[in-house]
């Protein structure tokens, strides 16, 4: 039980009701004790945390993709951090409780640069996906020493295989290792482009998704 001391506008010490008193440094204090939360587990708050899950997941998979591709936008918070907030808000879909990222999407690449034209994958052979793309260095703000950012995503594995200095966008062409591993696996493809020193980068392109050999 508290009590008060000196009348009314006294010294609180202890608690009466869901007023709790005391005294720190001389100072005499109160607080209002909060109301508990019959439910904290309410419908939208599970829903938002099967969200946040579904971005941490595929995110913490392609961080050195996202390290390069969220670099311009890095400002006071992490690239990992800039990523998260725009696919978590862009790119969720699914009905509760089942919510899951949406790829194509899902930028794991947000720049000005000049992006990729008509891009194309293969899974054909055995341990490798290759990429290509037309050349179009001669439009907007491309160059024709921009590099190919490569990315194959494994959702069942939770990993990915990133090629972050790839061919010229002259070239046209790309091949990506991948483990064997993979093989029999849905794998998720993504592409962008980046300056030779880094500075820039495009919006990255999600061309699908196909079954590893």
């Amino acid at each position: 039980m508290g009590k008060i001391a000196q009348g009314i506008l006294g010294g609180l010490s202890g608690k009466v009701g869901n007023v709790i008193g005391g005294s720190w440094k001389g100072i005499d204090y109160i607080r209002i004790k909060p109301s508990s939360v019959a439910n904290p587990r309410t419908v939208g708050q599970v829903n938002q945390r099967t969200k946040f899950t579904a971005t941490l997941e595929f995110l913490q998979a392609v961080k050195p993709f996202i390290k390069l591709g969220y670099k311009g936008l890095a400002v006071k918070k992490t690239e990992f951090n800039a990523a998260m907030s725009y696919v978590l808000n862009n790119a969720i879909t699914g009905t509760e409780p089942n919510f899951v990222v949406d790829y194509p999407n899902a930028l794991v690449s947000r720049g000005g640069l000049s992006g990729v034209l008509n891009p194309t994958s293969d899974l054909a052979t055995a341990g490798e996906v290759t990429f290509g793309w037309d050349d179009n260095s001669a439009e907007g703000n491309a160059n024709t020493t921009d590099k190919a950012m490569l990315m194959v995503y494994n959702p069942s594995k939770k990993e990915s295989i990133s090629l972050l200095d790839g061919a010229d966008r002259t070239v046209g062409s790309q091949i990506v290792p991948i483990p064997t591993t993979y093989a029999g696996d849905t794998v998720e493809l993504f592409m962008a482009f980046i300056t030779a020193d880094g500075s820039q980068v495009s919006n990255s392109i999600y061309l699908g998704s196909g079954t590893a050999n």
